[in-house]
């Protein structure tokens, strides 16, 4: 007489195989997410070269030598604040302004950087 049902071996396959799926799944979305940081990061940094270009540096013929939501009006000033949320010019923000060649605040040149999960670090620098 034949009993119905699974083996141990069978049962303990199947959860091998369910556990590798779920392991798998979880350590793709820690990395999809660390990918998604880092393109919130790039685009603040876009945000704020353009912010300094297009509206300080056309208004002001210089660059400041901080950057923050007083002098730079123009760009929401949401994305000063890192995925962490860690304001700009912060210890610990992802994002750094390096103004550079500065005399009396009024600067020639500057670096913006914020350093990435997956990719190496972001730069955008002055145009002037």
């Amino acid at each position: 007489m034949k009993k119905k049902g699974f083996t141990i071996l069978e049962l303990s396959v199947v959860i091998i195989f369910a556990t590798l799926a779920v392991v798998l799944f979880f350590m793709q979305k820690v990395n999809t997410d660390a990918m998604h940081r880092d393109e919130q990061r790039k685009e603040a940094i876009n945000a704020m070269y353009y912010a300094l270009e297009e509206g300080f540096f056309a208004q002001n013929n210089y660059y400041p030598e901080t950057i923050s939501e007083e002098n730079l009006k123009v760009m929401d000033p949401a994305l000063f604040t890192d995925p962490n949320g860690i304001n700009i010019g912060s210890e610990g923000s992802t994002y750094s302004y390096e103004p550079a060649d500065c005399t009396n605040g009024k600067c020639k040149e500057y670096t913006l950087r914020a350093t990435l999960e997956k990719e190496d670090e972001y730069i955008k620098k002055s145009r002037k």
